[in-house]
């Protein structure tokens, strides 16, 4: 009942889900998936860079569909197929969580938690908003939370080398898939070699294990990357070199607190109360099951903290672990509420965990409502827009120009379009990083150049009337590799602009957000060049300043 029900919720939220919340789910999963299978789709820096930071591992858990949709011709009959197959792989692989987050707390604590642990899953806001989409971090929690199902939570009991192993090949896998996964395992496999001190045999298997395991995963992770880049290549090491740097606050930098504050009463909601009663009595209590899963909270906090780009995702898989805290915290609560033992009725039929008071139940239901809102309708013109341009008929003449903060739509896995796919036809301002730059502060890239003043930048890199033939752009943004890194460094060193010199011409359909258009003169300069607004969606409320007003299209020449 528990996989059903698992199973059918995440496969509804991946298959409605209408917003946009992360680049990275269409760009670090999708788009290499799709270039891989169809020939065509936009690799970002992290794929082209000299020394490329993301493996083909993850993303080619898209693949096999993607290949007998193409063998199958149904790409072509039934594009839509090309959206919908991948939510379908992605929302099976988030019901894991909520599956073995129901055995973790069956090992961590008993069965009785079972059903309050799934309910904390089944309602997380965070869950609905993120586990279900193509995005690193969610494999992840759900690698995670299987391998901690197998970890031996007891060493006392009898030993099973096979069950170890287990853990250690999801382990494995789970940083094969996101290096800093690591992090988690550092603080629980150190854990498990001090209590398997006074076990030498045992202590001997597990290391033998852990290396073997480790090299094997390690080994596959390296040929399969050698085999896409066509040059040995690895991508584990180069990920955690490149977050380690500077390069990697380029997106972002957070104070330290970031995580306390922030991150974690986002992932936990209303939750937050039973977790931290839930670590409390891990501590007062002594009980040392959960004091691992407490103490490697507080480890993985505390490393990630000391890093400068943060972001909530970072800290997903930890959410299943305060799942399983909550859970003790809503038991104890319970066994010590007289009241609710005065009112439980004898029931035949086996709980799954410990009935909640109305309040309580209240409480832990408060960010539904906000899950719903965060999965149909937040930020959905950016989806929406890519379902518009799709229908468009295919026409030489068509040439389509983002105008937008990089990044802000779905690329070529969910446009399917081969007849824009030649180089200029479709085109997006970059936002490629400093690589190899040493006054990193200083460094503006294409987005950043663009609205400092969008019509000065649309007289000085268009040209000054439209073609009406609307040919492909020559220049519209940068291709980060080996090139783009020396004209980088030679700018820092004899030019005080960033400018690449990017060129364009005037596309037949540009994409904007509806505060592009209230930028100085924009309006003006776009109706005096000819073009006029024809398709509007999303919210005005929608997103950062950049990219509030709705998504809208405008056409030249409509009438």
């Amino acid at each position: 009942m528990i996989s059903l029900l698992s199973v059918c919720l995440r496969l509804v939220i991946a298959l409605f889900t209408r917003g946009f919340f992360q680049p990275d789910e269409y760009f670090q999963a999708l788009e290499p998936a799709h270039k891989i299978v169809f020939g065509y789709g936009h690799l970002t820096w992290e794929w082209l860079s000299p020394q490329p930071v993301r493996g083909v591992l993850y993303p080619a858990i898209n693949i096999p569909a993607y290949w007998v949709l193409k063998a199958s011709g149904l790409d072509r009959k039934y594009s839509t197929a090309v959206v919908v197959a991948p939510r379908l792989i992605h929302g099976l692989l988030a019901a894991l969580t909520d599956i073995w987050v129901c055995k973790l707390a069956r090992e961590v604590l008993d069965e009785s938690y079972v059903g309050a642990a799934h309910f904390l899953s089944l309602t997380s806001f965070f869950h609905a908003m993120s586990l279900s989409r193509s995005l690193s971090n969610s494999l992840e929690t759900s690698l995670t939370t299987i391998a901690l199902s197998h970890f031996l939570w007891n060493v006392k009991a009898p030993f099973s080398p096979a069950r170890l192993r287990r853990c250690i090949f999801f382990a494995a896998l789970a940083c094969a898939i996101r290096p800093t996964n690591g992090i988690i395992w550092v603080y629980i496999f150190s854990v498990l070699s001090l209590q398997l001190r006074s076990h030498p045999r045992r202590l001997i298997i597990f290391t033998r294990d852990a290396v073997v395991i480790g090299a094997i995963v390690l080994t596959v992770s390296f040929v399969l990357d050698t085999l896409f880049y066509g040059q040995p290549t690895l991508t584990l090491l180069n990920f955690l070199c490149v977050n380690a740097s500077p390069v990697s606050s380029f997106y972002g930098s957070s104070p330290w607190h970031y995580y306390l504050l922030q991150a974690i009463p986002i992932l936990c909601t209303t939750s937050l109360p039973f977790v931290l009663h839930g670590c409390l009595l891990a501590v007062k209590k002594s009980e040392v099951k959960l004091k691992i899963l407490t103490g490697c909270v507080a480890w993985t906090i505390g490393v990630y903290s000391l890093l400068g780009h943060k972001e909530w995702r970072f800290l997903h898989p930890l959410l299943p672990m305060l799942h399983v805290l909550g859970a003790r915290s809503l038991g104890e609560l319970y066994n010590h509420d007289p009241q609710a033992h005065r009112s439980r009725r004898p029931s035949k039929t086996k709980q799954l965990g410990p009935p909640l008071r109305t309040c309580y139940l209240v409480l832990l239901l408060l960010p539904v409502p906000a899950s719903v809102y965060v999965t149909f309708f937040h930020c959905t013109g950016q989806i929406e827009v890519m379902s518009y341009l799709k229908a468009l008929p295919v026409d030489v003449s068509t040439t389509i120009g983002f105008l937008m903060p990089c990044h802000s739509t779905p690329w070529q896995a969910y446009l399917h379009r081969p007849d824009l796919a030649h180089p200029g036809k479709m085109w997006a301002l970059g936002c490629e990083p400093p690589l190899m730059v040493r006054d990193k502060a200083r460094y503006k890239d294409q987005t950043d150049l663009f609205f400092e003043s969008p019509k000065a930048y649309m007289l000085s890199h268009f040209p000054p009337e439209v073609d009406p033939s609307f040919p492909p752009s020559p220049f519209p943004s940068s291709i980060p590799d080996q090139s783009f890194v020396s004209t980088l460094a030679a700018m820092e060193s004899h030019n005080n602009s960033w400018d690449m010199g990017w060129r364009h011409e005037w596309p037949k359909y540009i994409v904007m957000f509806g505060a592009l258009l209230r930028e100085p003169n924009v309006l003006s300069l776009l109706q005096e060049k000819g073009y006029r607004e024809i398709w509007k969606g999303g919210r005005e409320w929608d997103g950062d300043e950049r990219r509030k007003g709705g998504v809208r299209v405008w056409e030249h020449g409509t009438l």
